[in-house]
């Protein structure tokens, strides 16, 4: 179908591309160009400047479709964007395309109201495929993650023990650790305790590592 018989037909997909790469932006949406019923509208870098075009585009009465988000980006990483998205335009559908395929992403993503996950090595045709699966309303995963995601289990880490090994990826002592996540050095002693428990290491760093290795930040 040529995009002109698309349009005619009033299925044109239009779709929002968040990635912070711009090389990798670039060539992305030049790919889907190339399908007849897919229109990448939009493109930007962060997820904070996903949200506000989507935001912006329903105002408008010119809706995007589908949002392409990749997991890091500045400001709103994917995740988060995602469940803005969800929260603000619950009509849009997003779509998690990132190189991170861990694990712990792929339900985190889910929960936060993304409709499918799939990584950046997938071919042309199964992109286009996953964005008119996911605007039909139907979920789409990356199949190896799906099994990978599904072995692992649930997150085991609390909100707060995410917040606090985030703060303790870079090496930062338990002073700095509190200042940043502005909570008392005990506490954050406990939830550090806690959290090197449940990854089965021995100390903050190797948990934060683990952490993110799984997915869990």
């Amino acid at each position: 179908m040529t995009r002109e018989d698309a349009a005619q037909e009033g299925s044109v997909i239009k779709v929002l591309l968040a990635d912070d790469q711009a090389l990798v932006r670039g060539a992305m949406a030049a790919l889907l160009r190339l399908e007849g019923d897919i229109d990448v509208a939009v493109e930007v870098g962060t997820g904070t400047e996903a949200v506000a075009a989507v935001v912006e585009r329903s105002a408008a009465d010119d809706p995007i479709d589908v949002c392409l988000l990749d997991i890091e980006m500045p400001g709103l990483d994917g995740i988060e964007t995602a469940r803005e998205l969800d929260r603000l335009a619950p009509e849009v559908r997003s779509l998690i395309v990132t190189t991170f395929g861990r694990p712990g992403y792929v339900r985190r993503a889910l929960e936060a109201g993304a409709r499918g996950f799939i990584v950046k090595d997938t071919p042309a045709p199964e992109l286009a495929s996953a964005i008119r699966a996911v605007q039909r309303g139907e979920r789409v995963v990356d199949p190896a993650l799906a099994m990978e995601s599904l072995a692992g289990g649930p997150n085991p880490l609390t909100a707060r023990e995410r917040e606090v090994l985030g703060a303790a990826l870079d090496g930062s002592s338990v002073a700095v650790i509190a200042a940043t996540v502005h909570l008392s050095a005990g506490t954050v002693r406990n939830y550090l305790s806690s959290a090197i428990g449940k990854t089965g290491t021995s100390n903050r760093l190797e948990a934060a590592r683990v952490a993110e290795r799984n997915g869990w930040l």
